[in-house]
């Protein structure tokens, strides 16, 4: 049976990490070896907004010796993925292109948001337990080095997502010089965390109660595990225990935690900032027990990759998450839920049967249905500026799961739905769109405009609707007794874009009962 050997890299805020996977469609996913180096980019990063050229060398050398080891196992394909530690400074892009000069290795620097999805499909690649975990109010907390970030679950749905600027470094580097001592540390961050969480709880969490914690932070994670006989890759103990280990450490200093519980001392010098934040989510959000996760980012990438290339089957459906934390932000800037059923309904009906014109794919299907779903919120702000409003909403509204470049895309689609459409040349002088993503997004503007036109007064007349593309015309046969007077002349004015776009023209046409 053919294997497949996948490397995952991952350049933290603390630690550089590698692991390298068998895959195999029968086996699925296998960790053969890790190797990891700490090196504290963090610091650096979010306190100068720049790395110091010794670390930037350093980490050039751990990836070249990566690289000799992939060599030796001659892996088969690699994803080198970096976090906050390189999104955040000044010269990202200028440090980027010298790491990859220097090592002949290709770096992704990740959003926010596609940072935290692979996190999160880290803790899915452990199906069995991830699945039972969050059939009851479940909060997953992401603690990185600048930020957490918090996602909400219930009833196996993602409700919502929100990432805190709080991060276990960035906290300790900016917080502790202004402390008398560790008991006042403790109290400045604990006002600090209780402020977060009492906005978060008022707009996100309301009633729903929070049973369970799922915390992704490695160095708390390598403490919890001391004296655990054979703990499993994703740990549990109760809020009761936690408490008592909170008691053990959190007055203590990085050496004496060394001391106490045999940890390296870069690990215990983050353990407090950690165990901090999970006490205040523990009391805050009302939560029972806390699970520790031992899988890592490099996890998630392999994860992704094996989906992708079929060795995996997803053990959850991580679309329907992408598509349920876009209802709950629709409901929270009150949409007009009804409408929007109808539109995607329509939406994805026209874009189905455009395949062969369009020639996009089923993630921008995704896209396309996301657009829908949004292009409604910015009449929360202004019933006037609705386009503007929305698109400002979308591109401050982080989705888990989707890259910046994927929100500029349906923010523009949602801008464009009723606004002029910005061609290229001008789109280019107030935007970073590429040209393959403008050409996505005036294919999935031509689609939205028909769709809206066919509900423009939002009594969802369309309902019954057989769509066929016949050469030059996509026929609409709606089986109606409504009077769709105004329906046929909304879609008059947006047809010709449509046309411009597919070449391909719309037709409705009624059937009525005799």
């Amino acid at each position: 049976m053919a294997v497949t050997l996948f490397a995952a890299i991952v350049i933290g805020s603390t630690e550089t990490e590698m692991k390298i996977f068998e895959l195999s469609p029968r086996r699925g996913m296998k960790e053969i070896d890790c190797v990891s180096t700490r090196i504290n980019l963090g610091v650096d990063a979010y306190s100068k907004g720049q790395l110091a050229v010794e670390k930037v060398k350093e980490l050039c050398q751990v990836l070249k010796e990566f690289k000799t080891v992939m060599e030796g196992y001659k892996v088969d394909a690699y994803r080198i993925c970096a976090t906050s530690a390189l999104r955040e400074i000044r010269s990202s892009l200028i440090t980027k292109d010298y790491i990859e000069k220097q090592t002949g290795l290709s770096i992704e620097i990740l959003s926010n948001s596609e940072q935290r999805f692979l996190d999160y499909k880290s803790i899915a690649s452990e199906s069995d337990s991830f699945e039972a975990i969050i059939q009851s109010g479940t909060a997953i907390v992401d603690i990185g080095g600048n930020s957490m970030q918090i996602s909400v679950f219930d009833n196996d749905k993602l409700i919502t997502t929100q990432n805190i600027r709080m991060g276990k470094v960035s906290t300790r580097e900016k917080f502790l010089p202004l402390a008398k001592n560790n008991v006042h540390f403790e109290k400045i961050v604990m006002e600090l965390m209780e402020h977060e969480l009492n906005g978060f709880a008022k707009l996100y969490q309301k009633d729903r109660q929070i049973k369970n914690l799922i915390v992704v932070e490695s160095d708390l994670q390598s403490l919890t595990k001391k004296g655990q006989e054979n703990p499993g890759p994703i740990s549990m103990i109760s809020g009761e225990q936690f408490q008592k280990l909170y008691q053990q450490i959190v007055y203590l200093n990085p050496d004496e935690i060394t001391d106490k519980f045999e940890i390296s001392a870069d690990t215990a010098m983050l353990v407090v900032p950690s165990a901090l934040f999970c006490k205040c989510l523990l009391e805050k959000l009302g939560a029972e027990n806390i699970w520790f996760s031992s899988m890592s980012m490099s996890d998630g990438i392999c994860y992704d990759y094996a989906v992708a290339n079929k060795f995996l089957r997803p053990s959850h459906n991580f679309e329907e998450d992408i598509i349920a934390a876009s209802r709950n932000i629709a409901k929270r800037y009150k949409s007009n839920m009804a409408h929007i059923r109808n539109m995607e309904e329509l939406t994805l009906q026209i874009f189905d049967k455009m395949r062969k014109v369009h020639g996009m794919n089923q993630r921008h299907r995704l896209l396309l249905q996301i657009s829908v779903i949004l292009h409604n919120c910015g009449k929360y702000i202004s019933l006037t500026n609705v386009a503007e409003c929305a698109y400002n909403i979308i591109m401050a509204t982080e989705i888990i799961g989707l890259s910046h470049s994927e929100r500029e895309v349906i923010a523009n689609v949602v801008r464009f739905n009723t606004l002029e459409f910005c061609y290229y040349d001008e789109l280019a002088t107030f935007s970073s769109v590429s040209r393959e993503d403008y050409l996505v997004i005036a294919k999935l503007t031509a689609i939205l405009r028909v769709a809206n036109a066919l509900d423009r007064s939002h009594k969802q007349k369309f309902r019954d609707v057989n769509i066929t593309l016949r050469e030059d015309k996509l026929i609409l046969v709606v089986d109606s007794q409504e009077d769709l007077a105004l329906e046929k002349g909304t879609l008059a004015e947006k047809t010709e874009f449509f046309e411009e776009v597919f070449n391909v023209h719309p037709v409705v046409k009624q059937k009525k009962k005799m």
